[in-house]
């Protein structure tokens, strides 16, 4: 899986993360129909969402995951937060 967004200098990436698959405790629902086919899928979305977040920040990367539904100006105001104490750490 890669990030929506990367700020390679300060080793940051943003992932904006689907309700739907990737289980969002507000909106993420499984399908009723098919569900031993969905439910399988969407657990493995997650672990592997889990197991990326482990890897890049294990290899001294920062990890931010929003959600689709959240609001872009507090994002914005997030990642940029983060991309700013990255600079400053570098």
């Amino acid at each position: 899986m890669k990030p929506d967004v990367v700020f390679t200098r300060q080793k940051v990436a943003v992932f904006v993360d689907g309700c739907f698959w990737h289980g969002c405790p507000e909106h993420g629902t499984t399908p009723k129909a098919n569900s031993d086919y969905w439910k399988p899928k969407l657990e493995r979305n997650m672990a592997r969402d889990r197991e990326v977040d482990f890897g890049l920040t294990a290899a001294g990367w920062t990890v931010v995951r929003v959600w689709e539904h959240d609001d872009p100006t507090t994002v914005a105001a997030k990642v940029r937060s983060v991309v700013t104490k990255q600079s400053k750490a570098s």
